[in-house]
């Protein structure tokens, strides 16, 4: 039996692991840059500067919320594809 679907096509939760990937490397990047001058002896960011750096940890959950949606699709999909499976 052959595979519905497309190679190109996006799964389930795709969007949000690409979505969760851009938002961790921006707060990755807001890191580096708000702790930057503590190491070169600088005047500090303010604290709000801080607080982009859990841009890092939004990230990393909404690519997680992604990755268990897509999980949780490709186990619907394997219980549909059993035979004897209910439908």
């Amino acid at each position: 039996m052959r595979d519905k679907t497309q190679a190109n096509s996006a799964a389930p939760g795709d969007r949000l692991i690409r979505a969760g990937a851009v938002v961790f490397f921006l707060g990755a990047v807001a890191t580096l840059v708000t702790v930057a001058p503590l190491f070169l002896g600088a005047k500090p960011f303010p604290t709000y500067m801080f607080g982009l750096s859990m841009l890092m940890a939004v990230g990393f959950l909404v690519a997680g919320a992604g990755v268990l949606r897509s999980v949780a699709a490709g186990r619907r999909q394997a219980r549909g594809a059993a035979p004897g499976a209910p439908r």
